[in-house]
């Protein structure tokens, strides 16, 4: 492995110069291994993400191989790192909390070279059958130690430098997982091991509260990068009440001393009786034979990871049998029997070189952040998501600065946080991101006004289809499968056609022909025709798909359907008014608002009501449907009614009845959003509420007159 190679895709401080020879590299490697060791197990503030210093272990592994007489018993090849952080009381582990060794090939060839290397040590043959192994996750969290005495918690204890700990039984008896008693088990002695880690869902409510707390001018709050720095930094708080408002939870997968307690023959069965006695064991975990079985595992978890309701980065193999894993023993403080086989890395470092701003279908105005090319989660990103200007700044990313992005399975790049220990002066001195100055006001493609409204994050584009990046997209959403369902019309070919202005607008596609294709780079006869064909065969439609193809901002799949359904035409959806939209199952304002916007558009160079004409003038068209709106006359239509006491002559369901066909609706509590509470006798606490809130009050004649309205 090369400097090159090892600081590939990641900002290391201080590189180390390739003209160094071994003795001064393997004395440099180690500084930087020990200073990045304490940031990460005393600091709780790591510098790296994991595989940038796995890297740097395995280089100085790889030079001690070479040159044995460099090895030494302070390298960190030869011990587990960290000491224990002043202000705690140290604890001196009965039984050395070791770590195991890393399988850094990601690959299936990782889990084949554990097996083929566990079968030399046992000296078995081809011919002998598969070894059973347990495979279970790597959690990302920080490992414990759990110490019972006959049967009770008496104290918890962090893995420290593997010698000797922290104690922190005052923070882990917060953790409600973590039995204060066992189950069934009356032990003189049973310490327990696991980790320690923070739920995605716990983290992202945490860093809400952190947020909140923030924004309401607290002092000394921070929100947290990730789950794992969230977790360690809770477990290590000296104030407890502190530790109990940080969501924390536990794993266990192991043991350290063990007095008056049979441990059982295999490493299942000891998984098995922990959660026996109340443990918390988690449920990803088999029993296989052979490496095929942990390659499937392996796989089988990767395709998993992103839905997991929390972060691993890797699996762990172990062999069953602890007979056998006594014959294996241990090497370099390192158990043989055992494997952590990881993943590829979702996180890494790089620098920000640019913030661009890009401009989505609806408009939406996204920072996206220029790197430097780093590889991360199996493949190389050089753009990231920033989300929107609130996040930017909430983050404080500015140009120049080394920022930790994170990919994580298909998801899309985004950037996490920053590393404020290698921010360069120029980014210090710049000011906080600023989307609206950044663009001068203005859209970045269109120079059109950009505009936020209120309550929003988000800025937007007010060009609508006349700005070209809107188009695009406009074009591609139009054109996707579960709308229009234009086949071979994709982003390359879009592209094309909106940049030769043979393309400006939905109807456009439907005056595409053979002769206009042809003007376009490595368009063939045969595709230009197989293009027209499709956008033929897209003229039929439903009235749902062609609604979804439209791009109307909050309204998908689903409440297309629905529009569909209750109106029946589209020139009777265009024409509805606020009130009649929101009779349709599950349209609130928001999206009722939306579609009024969309369809009262005069300012826009060509309405959508011109474009709507324009398409069905071009052939597209759908059954038509009878739509289950009423014409009746609906004097209550978008009201809110709230029924109270015993009404003379009508019972309540009659009354909301009567109610429902008028157009409005039944609610069963008065607030701001009640237009009337309609009141019989022995009206209640409903009553006083409406008074309260200056509601008007009717009684059943005044409800009759209500209906009655013209």
């Amino acid at each position: 492995m090369t400097q090159a190679d090892l600081f590939a895709g990641a900002l290391v401080p201080d590189p180390i110069p390739e003209s160094l020879g071994p003795v001064q590299r393997v004395a440099e490697l180690r500084r930087q291994l020990q200073h990045h060791a304490h940031r990460y197990y005393v600091l709780d503030a790591p510098e790296l993400p994991d595989a940038v210093y796995d890297r740097l272990f395995a280089e100085l592994q790889s030079l001690e191989a070479d040159h044995p007489e460099l090895r030494s018993a302070d390298s960190p090849t030869q011990r587990v790192l960290g000491t224990v952080l002043d202000g705690f009381t140290p604890v001196r582990h009965a039984l050395p909390m070791l770590s195991i060794r890393t399988e850094t090939d990601t690959t299936a060839a990782g889990a084949e070279a554990f097996d083929a290397r566990v079968r030399r040590e046992l000296g078995l043959m081809a011919e002998d059958p598969p070894l059973e192994f347990v495979a279970e996750l790597k959690f990302d969290g920080l490992a414990l130690n759990l110490r019972f005495e006959h049967g009770v918690l008496v104290q918890a204890a962090t893995r420290g430098d593997g010698e000797s700990g922290e104690d922190v039984t005052h923070n882990i008896r917060t953790i409600r997982q973590i039995p204060l008693r066992l189950q069934g088990c009356e032990a003189a002695v049973l310490e327990v091991r696991g980790e320690v880690y923070m739920r995605r869902d716990d983290f992202e409510a945490l860093n809400e509260r952190q947020r909140a707390l923030i924004a309401a001018g607290a002092k000394g709050e921070k929100t947290f990068v990730n789950p794992r720095n969230a977790a360690a930094g809770a477990v290590r708080q000296l104030d407890a009440g502190i530790a109990a408002k940080r969501p924390l939870s536990f794993f266990a997968y192991g043991l350290g001393d063990v007095q008056g307690w049979a441990v059982p023959p295999t490493h299942s069965a000891l998984l098995d009786a922990l959660a026996a006695m109340g443990l918390p064991v988690c449920a990803d975990r088999v029993v296989t034979r052979g490496a095929a079985g942990l390659v499937d595992f392996h796989r089988l978890m990767g395709e998993k990871r992103d839905a997991l309701p929390f972060d691993i980065d890797g699996v762990v193999y172990k062999v069953n049998d602890r007979v056998l894993q006594e014959k294996l023993g241990f090497v370099s403080r390192e158990p043989r029997w055992a494997v952590a086989h990881k993943y590829p890395a979702q996180e890494q470092i790089t620098r920000l070189l640019d913030i661009d701003i890009q401009v989505g279908r609806t408009g939406k105005l996204t920072p996206v952040a220029k790197l430097e090319p780093v590889f991360v989660g199996g493949t190389t990103v050089s753009n990231a998501t920033l989300h929107n200007e609130d996040e930017t700044r909430r983050k404080d990313v500015r140009v120049g600065d080394s920022v930790i992005v994170r990919r994580a399975g298909d998801v899309i790049p985004e950037v996490v946080g920053v590393v404020l220990e290698q921010r360069p002066p120029e980014a210090t001195a710049s000011e906080p991101f600023d989307l609206y100055k950044r663009l001068g006001g203005q859209c970045p493609v269109c120079a059109s006004p950009i505009e936020r409204e209120e309550g929003e994050v988000d800025w937007r584009c007010s060009g609508g289809l006349s700005c070209p990046a809107q188009r695009k997209q406009a074009l591609l959403h139009f054109a996707s499968r579960r709308m229009m369902d234009i086949e071979g019309l994709g982003d390359k070919l879009v592209d094309q056609l909106v940049d030769a202005g043979l393309v400006n607008g939905l109807p456009d596609l439907y005056r595409l022909s053979l002769e206009s294709l042809a003007t376009l780079e490595r368009m063939g006869e045969k595709s230009a025709a197989n293009l027209i064909a499709a956008i033929d065969k897209s003229k039929s439609t439903t009235l749902g798909r062609f609604l979804f193809s439209l791009g109307i901002r909050h309204v998908g799949e689903s409440t297309a359907k629905d529009l569909a359904r209750h109106f029946g035409s589209i020139e009777r959806l265009m024409d509805a008014r606020l009130e009649e939209l929101l009779e349709v199952s599950d349209v609130g304002p928001v999206v009722a608002a939306s579609l009024r916007h969309f369809f009262d558009q005069p300012d826009q160079p060509k309405t959508h009501r011109e474009v709507v004409a324009q398409l069905i003038e071009a052939g597209v068209h759908w059954p038509d449907e009878v739509g289950t709106a009423s014409d009746a006359p609906r004097p209550l239509l978008g009201k809110t009614l709230v029924l109270t006491g015993t009404l003379p002559k009508l019972s309540r369901d009659e009354a909301k009845a009567l109610i429902e066909a008028a157009g409005g609706r039944v609610s069963g509590s008065v607030s701001k959003k009640t237009h009337y509470v309609v009141a019989g006798a022995e009206a209640g606490s409903k009553l006083d509420k409406a008074r309260e809130l200056s509601i008007p009050i009717v009684d059943e004649a005044g409800l009759w007159a209500l209906l009655n309205t013209p």
